[in-house]
C-alpha cells in the first residue's frame, strides 16, 4: 500500500536522514542502531540500505600488546568468543571477575596447570570492549621466557590462535567500535613522533573527522529520500514544489562546506607527512646562519664568501611538535660559474616543491630598493605564500627601515614579513610562530580524493537539478557513496588490507 501524502510530509518535516532510497517499494527501516549501514543495491537495482550483524570471528585470537623484549610489565591480550574459557582455566577462577577490575591471580598453563606467573588479569565483555567481543588482558612480568610461557599455553588451547597484524583493530572496525577514518587516526596515533602530529591524531581517533563526515553523509541521503519520494510519488500524491526546493538549497550548503573544507592548503597531509621548507635568497643573506639557528647545530656552512652553499643541504627537525624538513639552498643570483648556476637551479626547483617558501634578504641591502626590484631570478622565486624574513636587524637602523620593507612586501605581493637578526636572536621566535600557526584537517590525501568526488557529484546533481530531476538523485547517490567510503560505510575492502598491514600484531 502507498503512503499517504501527509505520512510523506511528516517524514520530510521530522528530518529523518536514515530512510530508505525508494519507499515504499520496500519497508521503512530506521538504521540509526549502532551497526554498519552499508548501501547496496539490489536485483531490481533499488538502492537501499542493509543491516549488517557484527562479525565474530571463527577463532579467539591472541598477541602480546606491548612491545617485545625485557620489560617491567607485558600485557597479553585475547579477543573473542573463547575468551572467557582462558581466563578461567588459567587463573583455576569458578566465576568471571568484575568487568574492567584488576584482580591478581596466579596464572596457570591450561592443560598441566604448572605455574606459569602471577600476574593482573581484566576482564572486558562484548560489546563493550575495544573489540566489541568478549576481551580479556594479563598482565605479567615482561621477561621473554615468562611472556613466551603465556603465549604458548594459549596456543595450546583450541580454536585460539596468533593475531593477524592489526586483527583487533580490525574486529573493531566490524563491530562497529570504530570506523575507517578513527583508525586512520590510530594509525597516525602510533606512528605520531611529534607533539602537533599527536594532537592531529588523538582529534582523529576520537572521532572528530566521523561525526563531520557523517553529518554530511545523512543529509545527503535525506536528499536522496525526498528525491526519490517526488519521483515516485510526486503527481500521484501531490507533493509539495518547495519539497525539491529545500533539498536543492541543502545540497548547495552541502557544496560550500565541502569546498572549505578542501580549501586547507593540504595543511593536514603536510603535518602527517611532514613540512618541507626550502630557504631561498641572494648570496650572503644569511640563510645558512638562519637554518642553523632553528636547527640549534652546525648544519650548514657558514662564511662571509659569497656562494658557499652550492648544493641543497637538508635538516630534519621538531618545531613546535611540527615535523619539518629545512633546505638551505644557493644564493640566488647570475653568475658565469656553471656550477653555481646548477646550484641555483636546483634550488628554484626545490622552491616549487616544497610546502613552504622563505626568503632569507638581509636588510643593509634592500635600501637599494630599485636594484633589488630588479632581480631578476629572486623575484622568480616570489609568490604571494612567500614568508619574507629579513635579516641582520642588527647592522642597519631598523626605524628607518621599516618604509623600505613595507614598500618592498607590497611591490613584491607578499603576505606575511618578518624582520630578524641570526646574530643577536632578535626576531627569530616571531618568525618561528608564524610558520608553525596553522591548523589541520584533512589526513588522508584517500579522504581528499573522495571529497572531491563528492563535491563533483553535487555539482552534477545541482545542474540536473531543473532538467532532469531522476540523473539528479543518481548523483546525489555518488556523492553519498563517495563520503561513505570515507568513513568505512561502503567497498572499503583494499584500503582496509593495507592500513592494517601497518598496524603492530597485538593492535
Amino acid at each position: 500500500m502507498l503512503p499517504c501524502r501527509s505520512a510523506v510530509r511528516q517524514l520530510y518535516n521530522a528530518g529523518f536522514a536514515t530512510l530508505p532510497l525508494r519507499y515504499p517499494r520496500r519497508a521503512i527501516s530506521f538504521p540509526n542502531v549502532r551497526a554498519h549501514n552499508r548501501f547496496f543495491t539490489s536485483q531490481n537495482s533499488i538502492p537501499a540500505f542493509s543491516y549488517v550483524q557484527p562479525q565474530v570471528g571463527p577463532d579467539t585470537i591472541f598477541a602480546l600488546s606491548t612491545a617485545p623484549g625485557k620489560a617491567g610489565v607485558a600485557v597479553i591480550r585475547i579477543s573473542g568468543k573463547n575468551a572467557e574459557e582462558a581466563v578461567l582455566k588459567m587463573t583455576h577462577m569458578k566465576k568471571l571477575p568484575a568487568p574492567r577490575q584488576a584482580m591478581l591471580k596466579k596464572i596457570y598453563h591450561p592443560s598441566s596447570k604448572e605455574l606459569l606467573d602471577k600476574g593482573i588479569v581484566l576482564w572486558f565483555p562484548g560489546p563493550q570492549s575495544y573489540t566489541g567481543e568478549d576481551t580479556a588482558e594479563f598482565h605479567i612480568h615482561g621477561g621473554n621466557a615468562v611472556t613466551r610461557s603465556v603465549l604458548d599455553a594459549l596456543g595450546s588451547m583450541t580454536q585460539y590462535r596468533i593475531a593477524d597484524r592489526g586483527e583487533f583493530s580490525r574486529r573493531a572496525f566490524d563491530n562497529d567500535k570504530l570506523d575507517l577514518t578513527e583508525l586512520e587516526g590510530l594509525a597516525d596515533l602510533l606512528n605520531a613522533e611529534t607533539e602537533m602530529q599527536r594532537k592531529l591524531a588523538l582529534r582523529q581517533a576520537e572521532g572528530s573527522l566521523r561525526q563531520q563526515y557523517d553529518g554530511w553523509r545523512e543529509q545527503l541521503i535525506k536528499c536522496m529520500a525526498l528525491t526519490e519520494a517526488v519521483i515516485d510519488f510526486g503527481e500521484d500524491e501531490n507533493i509539495e514544489d518547495g519539497v525539491l526546493n529545500d533539498v536543492f538549497l541543502l545540497v548547495e550548503r552541502l557544496r560550500e562546506s565541502i569546498k572549505a573544507h578542501l580549501n586547507d592548503n593540504r595543511v593536514g597531509e603536510i603535518l602527517r607527512d611532514g613540512i618541507h621548507i626550502t630557504i631561498s635568497g641572494p648570496p650572503n643573506a644569511g640563510k645558512s646562519s638562519f637554518l642553523n639557528t632553528l636547527a640549534r647545530r652546525e648544519a650548514a656552512i657558514v662564511s662571509d664568501i659569497p656562494g658557499t652553499t652550492r648544493d641543497v643541504v637538508e635538516v630534519s627537525l621538531n618545531l613546535g611538535g611540527y615535523p619539518v624538513v629545512l633546505s638551505d639552498t644557493a644564493g640566488l643570483r647570475e653568475s658565469s660559474d656553471v656550477i653555481e648556476m646548477e646550484g641555483v637551479k636546483r634550488a628554484m626547483a626545490r622552491i616549487s616543491t616544497s610546502d613552504m617558501h622563505i626568503c632569507l634578504l638581509p636588510l643593509p641591502d634592500i635600501e637599494s630598493f630599485e636594484e633589488l626590484n630588479g632581480h631578476k631570478i629572486l623575484n622568480e622565486s616570489i609568490t604571494p605564500d612567500t614568508i619574507l624574513i629579513i635579516n641582520k636587524s642588527d647592522a642597519s637602523n631598523t626605524m628607518s627601515s621599516k618604509e623600505t620593507i613595507e614598500r618592498l612586501a607590497k611591490t613584491l605581493g607578499v603576505k606575511h614579513t618578518w624582520l630578524i637578526s641570526c646574530k643577536t636572536g632578535e626576531g627569530i621566535d616571531q618568525a618561528y610562530e608564524s610558520a608553525t600557526s596553522s591548523s589541520a584537517l584533512i589526513t588522508q590525501a584517500r579522504h581528499r580524493f573522495n571529497l572531491s568526488a563528492c563535491l563533483a557529484a553535487l555539482d552534477m546533481a545541482a545542474d540536473y537539478a531543473t532538467s532532469d530531476i531522476v540523473l539528479a538523485a543518481e548523483e546525489l547517490r555518488q556523492a553519498a557513496s563517495a563520503i561513505g567510503r570515507i568513513t568505512g560505510k561502503v567497498d572499503v575492502e583494499q584500503v582496509l588490507d593495507m592500513l592494517f598491514s601497518e598496524f603492530c600484531i597485538g593492535k
